[in-house]
């Protein structure tokens, strides 16, 4: 609001300007009208409002020559306050009821002038004029006038509109918004942030709404959560809202425009939505450059030196250890060993802050060997429980990396990763290529990605099995870095398959017989085996398109065909099922689930096969689990789900009973999506994979 001036000189410069009587005041706008308004909230004015005789003075001014001026005062504690707009018919003609003229600051030939007090501009304002009334007296001197306009700067699109009425039985429409809406600064993929536009019925007769819609130029980052206004007739004097959700798609500052459509004379508000987004951490991966060893019950690591009693949870202290964080983790994962157990049983891994779930770990009978990968979601103080079943077991807990559950610690490097769902292959298999490895061998393995990509991955997801080991063992998979870590990947007994999923931390390999670096890794056995390497993800740098990060949940069963939860019975031989997502732990961007699969007492020795389901993909030529006949097998398994947020689960021969427990979901990440709501393809394609002796 500008104070208020000698208004005269203002008018015409040099010339003498007669000013009308000012209008009585009134309570509200009845004909003959005498009225300004004006919406300059575009352009970040405060001279937004609808002036009457009943909230202002109003003072009209006629100059010869048709040119009209309008003029509203009022007071504020502030002190006096005025606006004003002017009309010129263009030079040498009068203005003319039903003409809409276009319009500059200064008048010419065909152009009328249109002076707004509360648009300034740096060079001309250009608009229109459209005259709804006319009426003049016998000396052809106006008597009446009432007319819409509208009005911007020369290099700007920020318009400035109202209504002019003086004398006027024309009635008029006058909607007012709050302003644009500034969202400040967001966090991409967090929750949405939500402002509320307020549109003010303020005109002689009702305001009427059409639809409210976004558009400009980033109408993605933003969403129409609550609307009061639209498809509503507002009678004078009442107001209506229209809610939005900010929630940015991309690490910059984005924009929008909320338009809602109306009766006015320039047909629409049209308010600027402003959000700025940045890129934070939560739901990245971080993977130790080595594994390292939390838990080891068998010598007092970490927790008791003895093993774990029936029914007994231990709580074992995470964070800040072995080089995590002490604060900010979500999730972590681990490699779980059991060793010696009494009693056929199962160990339960959950947030040590959360009451035990109805889910395991991994499962195994008396006297056995083994190991499983375990992602589990840590408590507040950064804890986990480890729960046994029956009997008595030894156990022992590596860890091997990290998601992040904050911003507020700084890891090297600053942003972590993202995950990347490929269809399973298999990169190498010692039986058909090469034999078996040697005790206390080790085999280096490799995948090419292309010369963009492979620099840009951090870790691969694999699944690796030792098949028919000489004796009882284990494998140590890691980057190939240093000397072999003191922990285990996949434990195993005399003659046995055994699987097991592992994140590794890869290093960028110079010698691998291409012509850039390609990410590599290696493998260690302490007795002959053969062992076969299925890819199947990837964990990129955090600028990869379509990148995906991670919500972890405390164990959550959601198969167990023996009770018909999830599927109605044992699979059969060749038999493929799809298993539904619970709407619960699922979004909209929901891409891929972390899970624990447990293959319950098979007739026969089998294999299962875990892929996305309706995407139109067969079965890949890998596999998840493969348990011998009547035993109780468990992997984790990281597996896409297709569009209807279902996953395929197969075995190959005999029946098996299956149980499936979800420890977390992996979500698109909007700042690195291709674009809004994307299937999320991975642009990863393994172009060569190899191994060799190291």
């Amino acid at each position: 609001m500008r104070s208020i001036r000698t208004l005269l000189g203002v008018l015409a410069a040099g010339a003498c300007a007669t000013a009308v009587a000012p209008t009585v005041a009134q309570a509200a706008p009845t004909a003959p009208y005498t009225a300004l308004v004006i919406d300059d909230t575009q352009v970040g004015g405060d001279d937004t409002g609808s002036w009457n005789g009943g909230n202002a003075t109003m003072v009209p001014m006629l100059n010869p020559g048709d040119q009209f001026a309008l003029e509203a005062r009022w007071s504020e504690p502030s002190g006096p306050k005025s606006t004003r707009v002017d009309v010129w018919p263009p030079y040498g003609e009068t203005l003319q009821e039903g003409r809409t003229y276009p319009a500059s600051t200064w008048p010419g030939p065909g152009q009328a002038r249109l002076y707004v007090d509360a648009l300034q501009c740096v060079s001309d304002g250009v608009g229109s004029v459209t005259v709804r009334q006319v009426r003049r007296d016998a000396m052809g001197e106006l008597t009446a006038f009432a007319a819409a306009y509208d009005l911007h700067c020369a290099n700007r699109t920020e318009v400035v509109d109202g209504e002019i009425r003086w004398n006027s039985d024309e009635g008029y429409s006058a909607v007012l918004p709050s302003g644009p809406l500034d969202f400040g600064r967001v966090e991409v993929g967090r929750a949405p942030v939500t402002r509320t536009e307020t549109f003010a019925s303020k005109g002689s007769g009702d305001a009427a709404f059409g639809t409210a819609r976004i558009e400009g130029a980033d109408p993605a980052a933003f969403t129409i959560s609550g609307d009061t206004c639209s498809g509503r007739v507002l009678p004078t004097g009442e107001v209506c809202a229209v809610t939005i959700s900010g929630a940015p798609t991309r690490g910059r500052v984005q924009t929008a425009t909320l338009v809602m459509p109306d009766n006015t004379g320039y047909g629409q508000r049209t308010e600027s939505l402003t959000v700025e987004g940045w890129e934070g951490v939560i739901g990245t991966y971080y993977p130790l450059t080595t594994p390292f060893r939390l838990m080891d019950t068998r010598n007092g690591t970490g927790v008791i030196g003895r093993p774990i009693a029936p029914g007994e949870a231990v709580e074992l202290q995470v964070a800040g250890r072995g080089g995590l964080p002490t604060g900010g983790l979500s999730a972590v994962v681990l490699n779980v060993t059991v060793t010696g157990p009494t009693a056929s049983s199962f160990l339960t891994v959950y947030p040590a802050d959360e009451a035990r779930p109805n889910a395991s770990s991994i499962n195994f009978p008396a006297g056995w060997l083994g190991s499983n990968n375990v992602t589990v979601k840590l408590s507040a103080d950064g804890k986990v429980k480890v729960y046994n079943r029956a009997g008595y077991t030894h156990a022992v807990v590596d860890v091997s990396g990290f998601y992040a559950g904050s911003n507020w610690f700084q890891p090297t490097p600053p942003l972590g990763a993202q995950y990347h769902p490929l269809t399973p292959r298999r990169l190498f298999d010692t039986r058909t290529d090469g034999g078996a490895i040697p005790a206390r061998g080790s085999q280096q393995g490799w995948v090419d990605f292309g010369a963009a990509l492979s620099p840009k991955v951090r870790s691969l997801v694999l699944n690796v099995t030792a098949v028919a080991p000489a004796k009882a063992g284990f494998l140590t998979v890691w980057s190939g870095e240093g000397a072999v870590p003191a922990a285990s990947t996949v434990n195993y007994g005399a003659g046995k398959v055994v699987p097991n999923l592992v994140v590794v931390k890869t290093r960028a390999c110079v010698d691998c017989g291409r012509a850039y670096a390609v990410p590599s890794f290696a493998v260690y056995t302490s007795q002959a085996a053969n062992v076969v390497v299925d890819l199947v993800g990837v964990f990129d740098d955090g600028t990869v398109t379509d990148g995906l990060r991670f919500t972890p949940v405390s164990p959550t069963r959601i198969v167990d065909s023996r009770t018909g939860l999830g599927l109605p019975g044992a699979l059969g031989a060749n038999v493929t099922r799809a298993v539904t997502t619970p709407p619960a732990l699922v979004t909209s961007a929901t891409r891929a689930l972390a899970t624990n699969v447990t293959a319950v007492s098979p007739t026969r020795n089998t294999v299962v096969t875990v892929w996305p389901a309706d995407t139109g993909a067969g079965k890949p030529g890998a596999s998840n689990l493969n348990p011998g006949v009547g035993e109780i097998v468990s992997n984790a398994v990281l597996t896409g789900i297709g569009p209807k947020d279902r996953f395929n689960v197969h075995n190959l021969s005999g029946s098996t009973h299956l149980v499936t427990d979800v420890v977390g979901s992996y979500w698109l990440y909007p700042a690195t999506a291709s674009q809004p709501g994307s299937s999320a393809t991975s642009p990863f394609t393994v172009l060569a994979a190899g191994h060799r002796t190291r």
